[in-house]
């Protein structure tokens, strides 16, 4: 009789503890020397703008196929990752004229766009990875622009504005940065703030909000809320350009989406997020300004496997 009391006073307090206390899961990347992971990202954007009373309206698919070997680890926890372009595919219509390229197709295309996109592959990047997923180090970058430079001499100079230290780190941080590193229970939060800095492009700034909703299967699902805010180049900005980007009311709408981490592995399976851009730019072109209004839909799908995905259906 004792017993069975001493279960069921158990059993109470069991089921009243909160659910924080009772289910924990360790949100946190796990890397293991030498052992290589594949990651294919994919982006469709379609872009609506209206140029003085005409509409131009542009539709994109791209998707890039990377490989990440980590390669050492340091006293500190900082870990060396080596990423690499494995492949490239993209296609691009604009008012109806389609351009493609496929570097997994020995016959695509030979265009301007082919031959830039063509040199993307085989770039490589040496990153260093803090203990708390911060990109800290980008090593590569002299020979990406160079390589680039070769496809189209005219954009070395420009690729050089846009393509700085910090971006280069900015565009690798999220792969690594969306989880907090540590436990934490259904409902629990975290957030991370970003800003991308392009040059005479601009820059943006992401805030995301994550929430782990629970399990779906075997992994766990993280809720991502997005905010994005546009904001234009300084006033001595805009060289390699032919154009100045001098005002803008850009603001994002319904952003967001998905995330599945595998626990088990330490690493993201799977991301879906979504976003959308609209407002008005304020464009100079020779001297004359321009109202650009444009409204902008883009989704971005992120899988990742322990074998290359590249030429798979």
């Amino acid at each position: 009789m004792l017993y069975r009391r001493c279960l069921a006073v158990l059993a109470f307090f069991l089921v009243s503890l909160p659910l924080s206390a009772q289910e924990k899961v360790n949100l946190a990347w796990k890397f293991e020397k030498d052992k290589t992971f594949y990651q294919e990202m994919t982006t469709k954007t379609t872009q609506n703008m209206k140029v003085m009373g005409q509409d131009v309206n542009q539709t994109q698919e791209q998707t890039f196929y990377f490989s990440w070997t980590p390669k050492d680890v340091d006293k500190d926890g900082n870990w060396t990752i080596e990423q690499k372009v494995e492949g490239v595919k993209m296609t691009i219509d604009i008012a109806g004229q389609k351009i493609s390229f496929d570097s997994t197709n020995p016959t695509a295309a030979n265009n301007a766009l082919a031959e830039f996109f063509k040199a993307l592959v085989g770039s490589t990047f040496k990153l260093t990875v803090d203990k708390n997923m911060k990109v800290t180090k980008v090593e590569g970058r002299d020979e990406f622009i160079k390589k680039l430079g070769a496809a189209n001499a005219q954009m070395e100079p420009l690729l050089k504005k846009i393509l700085s230290d910090d971006a280069l780190k900015q565009m690798a941080d999220p792969t690594f940065g969306v989880v907090p590193g540590k436990e934490v229970a259904k409902g629990d939060t975290w957030s991370k703030t970003s800003e991308l800095n392009l040059g005479p492009i601009g820059s943006y700034v992401s805030t995301y909000k994550y929430t782990l909703e629970g399990k779906e299967g075997d992994l766990q699902k993280i809720k991502v809320e997005t905010t994005l805010n546009y904001k234009v180049p300084p006033t001595e900005g805009g060289e390699g350009l032919p154009f100045k980007i001098k005002n803008s009311t850009l603001a994002s709408k319904d952003a967001g989406g998905t995330i599945l981490f595998n626990a088990t592995k330490g690493r993201v399976e799977k991301s879906t997020l979504a976003l959308k851009l609209e407002g008005a730019l304020d464009i100079d072109i020779a001297g004359t300004t321009t109202k650009v209004d444009l409204k902008q839909e883009q989704t971005t799908t992120v899988t990742t496997s322990d074998t290359p995905q590249i030429g798979k259906k």
